[in-house]
């Protein structure tokens, strides 16, 4: 059968979805490769969250193509929120891409492969096909998994869309509205998971803590998803549970209660912060206030003292002055986060900021982006001094992504630690010393008991 390499951009959702597609492939009896060279079928799982993330994929896209003027037989494909917002445009741009699905269609990949091989085969006349239809139902599809031997840590996606319209955000027209998917599908799922070794799950969604609010009731005062966690922490087996991406307006008292209640639950949020000006969060249509985000934090803190914190951070938002930005700065110093992901702002066609007045120039939105990243850092310097030489605990995921002679595991607040190779460590909830570290990846002894 053909060999098939899929190449995935963005987000977890977006890895999440790139695997349902690699096990379809798979079942239809194509073979995986971890190379793009010399593959039958080459497809890019792409995002547009970013206009980076958008020139990546269409640069690769590009060379592609060029070579495909020497492997005919070769079928290219564009898929996920890319390919949903701009759909047939990418034909006329791209002339070498045989195949665009967008982002509710994934189930479909398959049988579009299936069929473009089918028409090579017969030397019929080579359709293009472009499939980025709405489909009801389709949160359900993203269910099935393709587990490397040993894995420990699976995603789950409970469910697909946002109706936030944050101003910035092109999400909720590349990914459709809120759409839940039921409870006891995903605790069945979860189940199945823990059958086959894995031991924590990181639960997906657009918006991951308002899931459920438009299908399913609130039930002894717990929303959708505050019945979630309670039903998948109480799968036999399992040990960590994780979620991402929240929203801070989703954080009522019953899933801050969580953090106290369930122990298999693990102690970090992602709390997207995007600005500390409440002038910004306005214009960002954010929903809520500098105040409001500080009092959930202590509330969050409260509930777990051992908490960790990351965040999301936009930088150069149109009309942010300076004093905009030192607020965003003073607020990060305040709550003083684990890790930041720092972003400059990037105008997404079709949303209402990429027409606002006051688009600051990308020189200022570096400077911005420099200075931040300074102070980042001298929070990550503070917090390893008061970490070094303690104790934690990793679960060990198997090789580091860049040396193969040490494994890598995370700390239940979701710190990256790297400790030397041993086979019978791997896949283990594993006590360790924290000996160095970089600032936001961390070395480890192992405690020998």
């Amino acid at each position: 059968m053909p060999s098939v390499f899929i190449k995935t951009y963005g987000c977890q959702m977006n890895v999440r979805d790139s695997e349902q597609v690699a096990r379809d492939l798979a079942s239809r009896g194509y073979d995986l490769v971890e190379r793009e060279e010399g593959a039958d079928v080459v497809l890019l799982n792409t995002c547009s969250v970013r206009d980076m993330a958008e020139q990546k994929a269409i640069g690769k896209m590009k060379t592609l193509a060029g070579r495909k003027k020497r492997h005919q037989h070769q079928v290219i494909g564009f898929l996920g929120c890319m390919a949903q917002s701009r759909g047939s445009a990418i034909l006329d741009d791209l002339p070498g891409v045989d195949l665009v699905v967008g982002t509710q269609k994934f189930h479909e990949v398959g049988r579009h492969v299936d069929t473009l091989f089918r028409q090579r085969r017969e030397k019929t006349e080579p359709a293009r096909i472009v499939d980025i239809a709405e489909e009801t139902g389709s949160q359900n599809t993203i269910r099935d998994h393709l587990l490397a031997p040993r894995q420990v840590s699976a995603f789950v996606s409970i469910m697909q869309g946002c109706n936030m319209h944050c101003t910035f955000c092109i999400v909720p027209s590349t990914r459709g509205a809120e759409r839940s998917r039921p409870i006891a599908e995903i605790v069945a799922e979860v189940e199945s998971l823990v059958q086959q070794g894995v031991k924590e799950v990181t639960l997906l969604g657009q918006i991951v803590n308002l899931y459920g609010r438009h299908e399913f009731p609130v039930a002894a005062g717990r929303s959708p998803f505050t019945q979630l966690l309670h039903a998948v922490c109480a799968v036999p087996g399992i040990e960590r549970v994780r979620f991402t991406s929240p929203h801070p307006i989703g954080f009522k008292d019953d899933l801050v209660a969580c953090f106290r209640d369930l122990p298999n639950l693990c102690e970090h949020v992602h709390l997207p912060l995007q600005s500390g000006s409440d002038r910004i969060l306005k214009a960002m249509h954010r929903a809520y206030t500098r105040e409001g985000y500080l009092r959930l934090v202590e509330k969050l803190r409260a509930a777990h003292p051992g908490i960790a914190f990351t965040t999301d951070v936009i930088v150069g938002f149109p009309g942010e002055t300076e004093d905009d930005f030192r607020q965003t700065c003073e607020l990060v110093r305040e709550v003083a986060f684990d890790n930041a992901f720092v972003f400059r702002y990037s105008p997404r066609h079709d949303t209402p900021a990429a027409t606002m007045e006051g688009q600051l120039s990308e020189a200022l939105k570096m400077e911005r982006n420099q200075v931040l990243l300074r102070l980042l850092d001298e929070i990550a310097e503070r917090r390893v001094k008061e970490l070094l030489g303690r104790e934690d605990q990793i679960l060990v995921e198997g090789e580091s992504r860049t040396n193969p002679d040490r494994f890598q595991g995370r700390t239940r607040t979701n710190r990256l630690v790297l400790i030397d190779a041993n086979e019978r460590w791997r896949g283990e909830l594993l006590p360790v010393h924290l000996t160095e570290s970089t600032g936001f990846t961390w070395y480890a002894e192992p405690v020998l008991v």
